[in-house]
């Protein structure tokens, strides 16, 4: 069982700009989601987890190695799937697999022509292993950003935004693949997509303004809103004045109709119950931290 423990761990920029504050974290093998707007300090966390940024505080360790002393404890383990993962022209899957292989210091021909080629199988590439990456769809690009992810058995992989841009097939197609792979390695899904971490993620975090704002498995997450969300149809001049009132938690349009979803603990006249779901306890959250 691998383990990624992250203490108190703080950034402070050389501008004076705080990029992350007391972030404490434990993961172990499985899916772990990493949620948060654009800005949150999620980038920011990847870079000091690799060692590729020291924290201005805190600790970070992997499998009981100091990754602040030695960085090659995590990098040698690691996997990286880019959001955009950019190719070189007139390369084939297979060509590119092999180059990348021997950039992780995979010396040996024979082995990594097998890895390659139970890579290629597993990400279902194998056909298309004779065919140039940049000639791929999105979600194709996106199975082989796996397949070089897991190059040299790693141990942790980061994730990064990885079903942005993918048709719904396609984004059931990658979701079940990272769901296989994550039984034996942490993977760390660092997104602002609450699909993604609902459809794949047993543990989560929450990230705004560089801290750690909410965290636990989202079915207790969820649970947590039973029976204090409310909803209605009002009309859009009455709109402020329910901000002004409650804590609104949403609002969206029902066939041009404005539906508005708000946080009471006690029932409130003309709106009904909402069962509560992950974006509402996001949604909450975040607003929550903006009023701090």
């Amino acid at each position: 069982m691998n383990s990624l423990s992250i203490e108190q761990l703080s950034l402070t920029y050389r501008n004076g700009v705080q990029a992350l504050t007391n972030i404490d974290l434990k993961i172990s093998n499985g899916m772990f989601g990493l949620l948060g707007p654009n800005g949150a300090g999620k980038s920011s966390l990847m870079k000091c987890i690799v060692g590729l940024m020291q924290p201005s505080q805190g600790s970070i360790s992997f499998n009981g190695s100091s990754v602040k002393q030695d960085p090659d404890a995590i990098r040698k383990y690691l996997g990286y799937l880019p959001q955009d993962f950019s190719v070189y022209p007139k390369v084939t899957a297979y060509q590119l697999l092999n180059h990348i292989a021997r950039l992780k210091g995979l010396s040996d021909t024979r082995s990594r022509s097998e890895q390659i080629d139970v890579l290629l199988h597993k990400v279902n590439l194998y056909e298309a292993r004779n065919q140039e990456v940049l000639t791929f769809s999105g979600g194709m690009k996106q199975r082989f950003g796996v397949a070089q992810a897991l190059l040299g058995s790693p141990k942790i992989i980061i994730v990064d935004e990885p079903t942005a841009g993918l048709d719904p097939a396609e984004r059931s197609r990658f979701n079940f693949l990272l769901n296989e792979i994550s039984k034996d390695v942490i993977v760390l899904l660092s997104t602002h997509l609450v699909e993604d971490v609902r459809n794949l993620c047993p543990a989560m975090a929450i990230l705004a303004a560089g801290r750690i704002i909410k965290q636990g498995r989202p079915a207790d997450l969820i649970h947590q809103l039973d029976g204090k969300l409310w909803s209605a149809f009002i009309p859009s001049s009455d709109l402020q004045h329910y901000e002004d009132q409650y804590q609104l938690i949403s609002k969206d349009l029902r066939e041009g109709k404005l539906q508005i979803t708000i946080y009471a603990e006690s029932p409130v006249p003309g709106f009904t119950v909402q069962k509560p779901t992950l974006d509402h306890v996001y949604f909450k959250a975040l607003d929550e931290e903006a009023k701090r």
